[in-house]
């Protein structure tokens, strides 16, 4: 073959190579693939390519080689042929093996080197060397010239580069997202919500028997009693474990935004709309949707969401097209849902709508057998983030266990991630009231059944004039040092009749 004919030859090969490379991500099949193709299109007698692994050039795939073989060989960087291509990043030709010093037959697949030409070619990216390509030939006049092989290789080296390449960012992203699944699935397992008090078991029995279905949940409870950990919980045991996972903070939206995140919009739905926006319901089509503090809802958003739940279908702003949802539903309120229904604020359908499987999280104050086990938990977790030993004395624990905890765990993991960032000593004997700003956790006992509200309330109050105080009555700062949403805290500062003026 002569001229066109080579030619011709020499892109068959090159067409061949491109699509075993795009063919899948598996590293070593795809590199043997094309150093099939050079040696059964181009009469290559063998072939290697060699990639740095840990400042050595190791061998990953081959053609006309054993096992052995291949095992063999491995160069360090300037040795040999193959370590010099690396250290000088050019092409290199030797016309005769048998003649050439510098090349160690180091695999030893050349018993006689008389006779036979060696081309190496650095793989190289951006600049970066990743490895070489090297092939063995027997030249004669029909076969081409040296020029023409280094070219082909030159061509087959870019395309490898290009393919390892995406092959290590396809590796990582894969390892990250395992990484990532077997975190999620081990913070939201069941071991990991921690209690053993009756309340709370019968809270994870119920979570383990509806997570298996694809039932709507509707989670009860005080704020920072964990609804949104149990959420992700029902979720990641769910069969829709692998779907997105969106959560909705519905009183932090004011009404004229919670339906542009709830549903999305079409470009030029409103002033400002210059491109169209995905939806919460929309992004987690084939997961779950958290809707938290659904109590929040005007009753116009609500005649919409009962429509999601009825027919699984909403539109866009500014669109009349329908688009079909598949998602889980669950919401969470710390309202009585029934109270609102009674009072006009909530609308009775969606509220059955909802409350197929209703599980209540019972406040802290109601799992005291379970606070020692959430204080170690979160003393643990803090003093890693922090690199620090702080333990308690069992007379703080005793005036943990006394407390009412009005924020709940929220609350209680705040208090102790306090104590440890704070803390001068590996042990604490004594409360810092200031510094907790609790309303007076250290020796205040629960006062009696009937006065347990009360008492509750002006806990609250309390806490939310200190957290007010502190930040120079700036609401959004005094919400975040509470746990609150701006809305949440200016509802309490209405319904404790609290003037920021003063």
């Amino acid at each position: 073959m002569i001229g066109a004919d080579v030619e011709n030859v020499e892109l068959k090969a090159l067409v061949e190579v491109s699509r075993v490379l795009t063919s899948s991500f598996d590293l070593e099949v795809n590199l043997n693939a094309v150093m099939k193709c050079l040696g059964e299109i181009l009469d290559m007698q063998r072939g290697c390519v060699y990639l740095i692994e840990d400042d050595h050039l190791r061998i990953v795939a081959a053609y006309g080689l054993k096992e052995e073989e291949i095992r063999r060989g491995k160069y360090r960087i300037g040795e040999g042929i193959v370590g010099s291509v690396i250290a000088s990043q050019r092409p290199m030709f030797i016309p005769n093996i048998g003649s050439e010093p510098r090349f160690l037959n180091r695999t030893g697949a050349r018993p006689r080197k008389e006779g036979i030409s060696f081309l190496c070619v650095p793989i190289m990216h951006n600049k970066e060397v990743l490895g070489v390509v090297s092939v063995d030939r027997i030249y004669a006049p029909e076969s081409g010239d040296v020029d023409d092989d280094l070219r082909v290789l030159s061509v087959v080296a870019t395309l490898i580069a290009q393919f390892v390449t995406l092959w290590k960012i396809y590796t990582e992203a894969d390892r990250e997202r395992r990484n990532l699944r077997i975190a999620l699935q081990e913070r939201y397992s069941i071991p990991n919500l921690i209690g053993e008090s009756e309340r709370f078991q019968a809270v994870l029995k119920t979570v383990t028997r509806v997570a298996a279905t694809d039932a709507t949940v509707l989670l009860l409870g005080e704020s920072g009693t964990g609804k949104e950990l149990i959420a992700r919980t029902i979720h990641h045991h769910s069969e829709r474990r692998k779907g997105p996972f969106v959560p909705v903070n519905c009183a932090a939206l004011p009404d004229n935004l919670i339906e542009l995140e709830l549903f999305g919009a079409e470009r030029g739905a409103f002033t400002g709309a210059t491109e169209r926006r995905i939806g919460r319901f929309e992004r987690a089509n084939g997961g779950t949707i958290f809707l938290d503090e659904i109590g929040e809802l005007s009753v116009a958003v609500q005649v919409k969401l009962l429509r999601v739940l009825q027919e699984r279908t909403f539109e866009r702003l500014g669109s009349s097209e329908s688009l079909k949802t598949d998602v889980r539903i669950i919401a969470a309120t710390n309202r009585n849902l029934e109270e609102e229904v009674k009072k006009g604020n909530f609308r009775e359908d969606l509220y059955w709508r909802l409350n197929v499987v209703s599980i209540r999280l019972p406040p802290l104050r109601e799992r005291k057998e379970d606070i020692p086990l959430l204080v170690n938990y979160f003393l643990r977790k803090f003093n890693k983030k922090y690199r620090k030993n702080v333990s308690i004395s069992d007379e703080i624990m005793r005036s943990f266990i006394d407390y009412s905890w009005p924020g709940n765990i929220r609350e209680l993991a705040n208090v102790l991630e306090r104590l440890v960032i704070m803390s001068e000593t590996d042990r604490i004997s004594e409360l810092d009231e200031d510094l907790l700003f609790m309303g007076g956790i250290k020796g205040r006992p629960l006062t009696p059944e009937g006065a347990l509200l009360t008492e509750l309330q002006e806990l609250e109050k309390e806490r939310i004039l200190r957290a007010l105080r502190k930040n120079n009555f700036i609401q959004a700062r005094a919400a975040r040092d509470l746990g609150l949403t701006l809305r949440q805290l200016g509802y309490r500062i209405k319904k404790y009749g609290i003037r920021i003026d003063s």
